[in-house]
């Protein structure tokens, strides 16, 4: 069978996903364009070679609407002939990008794709595309309670999973410590491309990292999410998730360059990593984030692999509660999770953070001589996807 290998995988530096951010002032198109010039130049990659540019995006509407793909593709000078497709599955949105140009390759469809996703959070923010309508109103006999938003999720995986405030806002505490000793050590230099700014400047250090941050300031923070009719919907809640154990509002691209190993071969690329094992699940979209776990479980089961043959794993930090609900599922020890600092640290630009996790997790799986890598994300109406990947 054909495998689908990763050639190579990049972001950009984390900016604050509001107005003063660091990316703030650039096109999400135009931040996404950057991502994929310097995807394809990093491998002296003949532009015309690539078949399809399939790119993840959440908010798609304002800046963002109309097929951003394709957009950033002709803003990054590919050839016309090269096509592009946006992808919403939420917050795993370039992740499934990953897997729709992994299974494209395995296939036969392409030789050559690029997976990717960006998110511009300060130019179009979180909900802009749901102003207007009402999107769950055919669900309103199914779920006659209405659907709860996701930091309504995030408390009840902590109350489920027996989660205090303490272990929250102390995973949130080393998720920071761990980015900013990355950051220090120069961990990320080999992912990160930078972004050249409107002022002439160029963006390289992630700005959401809060390098002084501890549980102590964590715990002086007040709960982010609690309504009285919630309280009495879920009594079970007990209201622990803050701004400082939920993940920032971030802007963000990345981009990974996806191609059969014989291609790869011909071209004289050395591959980084195959693609081992994708799945995809549906979960309770009332609790909508605990989807991780089966998804996580259907991979392992696909792939044939035990939970103790992966050497590392990034479980997305939307909120502290899934990583540490995740890890209480599978009996993993916390090391081995988002050794790098996850989202908590790193930024959640939504339509960016699965090539993002992807593109970290390569990076780690290379320094620290690992094998098997697990990413899984949560997302929004109750999903997950969760992927394999073997270093080459």
């Amino acid at each position: 069978m054909t495998r689908a290998v990763i050639v190579d995988a990049v972001r950009t530096a984390s900016g604050r996903g509001k107005p003063g951010g660091a990316l703030a002032e650039i096109h999400p198109a135009a931040l996404l364009a950057q991502t994929l010039q310097q995807l394809i130049s990093r491998s002296d990659l003949d532009p015309e070679l690539v078949e399809d540019v399939l790119a993840g995006c959440v908010v798609q509407v304002g800046d963002q609407a109309l097929n951003i793909a394709r957009t950033a593709a002709l803003a990054a000078g590919l050839p016309e002939d090269v096509a592009g497709t946006t992808i919403d599955r939420q917050c795993g949105s370039s992740q499934q990008a990953t897997h729709f140009a992994a299974q494209g390759v395995i296939s036969g469809t392409y030789d050559i794709v690029i997976a990717c996703g960006v998110e511009s959070m300060s130019r179009v923010p979180m909900g802009t595309n749901v102003q207007v309508g009402a999107p769950f109103a055919p669900l309103s006999e199914r779920y006659p309670e209405g659907m709860p938003h996701q930091g309504i999720g995030a408390e009840l995986m902590a109350a489920r999973w027996g989660l205090d405030r303490a272990a929250l806002d102390a995973f949130a505490s080393q998720s920071h410590r761990r980015a900013s000793e990355a950051l220090a050590s120069g961990m990320f230099t080999t992912e990160i491309v930078p972004v050249a700014l409107p002022d002439g400047r160029e963006h390289w250090i992630d700005e959401t990292v809060r390098t002084g941050t501890t549980v102590e300031k964590l715990a002086g923070l007040r709960s982010a999410f609690r309504e009285d009719a919630f309280s009495a919907r879920f009594p079970e809640i007990e209201w622990m998730i803050t701004a400082g154990n939920s993940s920032p509002l971030t802007d963000g691209a990345s981009a990974v360059l996806i191609m059969s190993e014989d291609r790869a071969s011909k071209l004289g690329l050395t591959p980084r990593a195959a693609v081992h094992t994708m799945t995809v699940t549906g979960s309770d979209p009332t609790v909508m984030l605990s989807g991780v776990i089966p998804a996580t479980r259907r991979a392992l089961t696909r792939s044939g692999l035990d939970i103790d043959d992966i050497d590392t794993f990034e479980v997305n930090e939307a909120f502290a509660s899934v990583p540490l609900a995740w890890a209480k599922e599978f009996d993993v020890h916390l090391d081995k999770v988002n050794p790098r600092g996850g989202a908590l640290a790193l930024g959640h630009p939504l339509g960016s953070s699965g090539t993002r996790l992807l593109t970290t997790m390569l990076t780690h799986l290379e320094a620290s001589g690992g094998r098997f890598g697990l990413q899984t994300m949560c997302e929004g109406g109750g999903m997950a996807n969760a992927t394999i990947i073997e270093r080459i």
